[in-house]
């Protein structure tokens, strides 16, 4: 990797300030670095300085107030996943936490190095490969190795979202915090992701001087069950093939609301409105929720390699249905 300065942070007006004051990737921010690090060491970034956000103490730590709980940008994804008010209310987020990766990763990888994580595309990755996210014409994964790629929103890059945790928050209406020299900004964490079709340099909405603080997910109902689901191979620590984040509102075993998003199927966490329709206000039994699966990829559009992703994502949809109601 290239040489680079590195500074430990003082304050989020310093973090700010100093992003402010550089071109983009100049400067860049680490907490875990399991993501960043990789990057650096296959030339993907070449920043002149890290900012080591560790050494902000406010930035961490679960808390809960009448409206929610808030969860800091720098709180590790062990923690999350081990923490008794989120298995209990929130289980779909517990869950999603504790598939990320290993143990040793999930100790110190931190919930907004998740969410704001760059897309593990072996054509991405790879520092001889100009595709079209590198400033090149083509996504090489159309016509070449397309097994672990987009079979929804793709399009013009097939990359999927990596993260776990981004399709639990989406389900559970969460929001998060930003902070810039402009001041604080609060976001539905939905809003936050972006597709290829609309930037293909970028997979969220964060500026180059802002940073992600705090997460904010408010109370959920007495009657909601929720679950994660991931299909991965050989149920090795490894990214999602397909995953579902389900929150359902249930009375006996009829869907009052559902919120289903789905992961490694797309670009960004993929909301599937055509299910959560399907289900709402319906008696669910195995014909239901077959028909939801069915319905959420009415629109995918798989490439030479990921059909298999379809039936996978389908069937993924099915069974967790099935499971909140049992």
């Amino acid at each position: 990797m290239d040489k680079f300065s590195y500074v430990n942070a003082t304050s989020l007006k310093q973090v700010t300030s100093l992003l402010s004051d550089s071109g983009w990737g100049e400067v860049m921010l680490i907490a875990g670095g399991t993501d960043l690090l990789s990057e650096l060491k296959e030339y993907i970034e070449t920043p002149k300085t890290l900012i080591n956000l560790k050494t902000l103490p406010e930035m961490e730590g679960i808390s809960s107030d009448a409206a929610g709980i808030k969860i800091g940008a720098l709180t590790t994804i062990a923690d999350i996943a081990m923490h008794p008010t989120i298995q209990h209310h929130y289980t779909v987020l517990a869950q999603a936490a504790t598939s990320v990766a290993t143990p040793q990763i999930r100790n110190v990888g931190t919930i907004g190095g998740n969410l704001c994580q760059r897309p593990r595309c072996w054509y991405y990755r790879d520092e001889t490969v100009n595709c079209i996210k590198k400033g090149g014409d083509l996504c090489y994964a159309v016509d070449g190795l397309s097994k672990y790629h987009a079979i929804l929103g793709g399009d013009p890059v097939y990359i999927v979202h990596p993260s776990d945790i981004a399709p639990a928050l989406i389900a559970l209406n969460a929001s998060m915090k930003i902070t810039g020299p402009e001041g604080e900004k609060t976001m539905k964490v939905e809003e936050f992701f972006t597709l290829p079709s609309d930037n293909p340099f970028r997979e969220n909405v964060l500026q180059p001087n802002e940073i992600v603080v705090e997460i904010q997910i408010p109370n959920t109902k007495p009657n909601t069950k929720s679950l994660y689901l991931k299909a991965r191979e050989k149920g090795a620590p490894d990214f999602a093939l397909a995953s579902v984040a389900g929150v359902f509102e249930m009375a006996g075993r009829t869907c009052q609301s559902a919120n289903i998003v789905l992961g490694g199927v797309a670009p960004k966490p993929w909301r599937s409105t055509e299910a959560e329709n399907v289900l709402t206000g319906k008696m669910v039994d195995k014909a239901v929720s077959m028909k939801a699966g069915e319905e959420a990829v009415q629109k995918a559009r798989p490439l030479n390699d990921n059909e298999y992703k379809v039936t996978l994502t389908q069937n993924l949809i099915s069974r967790a249905v099935m499971m909140a109601v049992s």
